[in-house]
């Protein structure tokens, strides 16, 4: 098992765990480092340069980190979801034969 979670249960992954406070200093430094960066390289400075590279790679960066959990909280939605539209037509079809 490594450092990073890659694969979760429905149930934990609706839990808060290092996952997500990695992903969101992550996010914080990769707004950061894009926003300089993009201003830098507006400039066409060489640290814009750099700068917007390296925010581009934390961001890829923080991807990886959380996907993997929104994917597993989304996929178990849409089961619910169908599950309840299913369930629904019943209903409305009850009501109408009637």
């Amino acid at each position: 098992m490594g450092f990073i979670r890659r694969h979760w249960t429905p149930r934990e992954a609706d839990e808060w765990r290092k996952e997500d406070w990695i992903a969101i200093v992550l996010s914080a430094i990769s707004y950061i480092l894009l926003t300089v960066g993009s201003a830098l390289s507006f400039l066409l400075l060489t640290s814009g340069f750099v700068i917007l590279g390296l925010g581009i790679v934390i961001t890829v960066l923080m991807y990886w980190v959380i996907d993997p959990k929104l994917k597993t909280i989304s996929e178990e939605y849409e089961k619910k979801q169908k599950n309840y539209l299913k369930e629904l037509e019943k209903i409305q079809k009850w009501e109408v034969a009637e």
